[in-house]
């Protein structure tokens, strides 16, 4: 399997391929870095998030560039508020349908589905069979709530996925080097406990291959970044910076 490849010289080519070659026939997954884009700092480059208080025309203009790159004829994106809620995609739809939803599917092609994330985990599945993705908003919460576990049975359900038959795939994200929680006995449940690797810290990667294993991916069906948001410049990171943009993060059946 392959995993992403950080992009360390700034070209304008912002992207990391995601999902292993060998399943890529029909799909397009990328990940985007934060270069490459028209925002102005602390947004800078290429920053997706219209909700962070950058100029609403150059968040535009970058998703445009982000809908270029993927060629897709639609580009589906939702309002995320750290939830388990999912939403099957059967067609064009406008963000302000999706509010309240941190988990998008489809079987559509054309259709890419963006995940928005600064430290956050973007978590993409793909049925090769069925011919069916997901992009899944992961953050501390979305692991708490079981928003991995809850993804898989949606596509079991709504495509006749079998969680066997999935493969996916982690973005850059918080690494447990900076996974610091210091109300964790509060805010984590025990589950999740044993995860710890340093005190107060959490690997958060071990944490979602737990989940998608539990929920009956093989192990060798799943493919982490482990390239850690806050320590990598490429990536926008709300831990390191505060104020910041946000990454995307998108899936796309060609």
């Amino acid at each position: 399997m392959r995993n992403f490849s950080g992009n360390r010289s700034r070209v304008h080519r912002p992207m990391l391929q995601c999902l292993p070659d060998g399943q890529a026939d029909g799909l397009r997954c990328i990940s985007f870095t934060r270069w490459g884009g028209v925002s102005l700092p602390p947004y800078n480059e290429l920053n997706i998030g219209f909700n962070v208080g950058d100029d609403h025309e150059a968040v535009e203009e970058n998703r445009q560039i982000v809908h270029t790159m993927l060629d897709a004829r639609e580009l589906v994106s939702s309002g995320q508020v750290h939830s388990s809620r999912l939403a099957v995609v059967g067609g064009p739809v406008q963000e302000e349908g999706l509010v309240g939803v941190d988990g998008l599917l489809t079987d559509v092609r054309g259709v890419a589905l963006l995940i928005q994330h600064a430290d956050c985990q973007a978590v993409v599945l793909y049925d090769p069979g069925k011919k069916a993705i997901a992009n899944i908003h992961c953050g501390w919460k979305g692991s708490v709530s079981g928003i991995l576990i809850k993804a898989v049975r949606k596509m079991a359900e709504a495509y006749s996925s079998r969680p066997q038959d999935l493969w996916a795939s982690v973005s850059p994200s918080l690494g447990p080097c900076c996974a610091e929680f210091k109300d964790w006995k509060s805010l984590l449940p025990r589950t999740l406990h044993n995860f710890q690797t340093a005190p107060a810290h959490f690997d958060f990667w071990a944490i979602t291959r737990w989940q998608l294993k539990s929920a009956g991916l093989p192990s060798e069906q799943i493919e982490l970044s482990r390239i850690c948001t806050a320590c990598s410049e490429d990536y926008f990171s709300y831990r390191r910076e505060g104020l910041t943009g946000r990454c995307a993060t998108a899936i796309m059946l060609t």
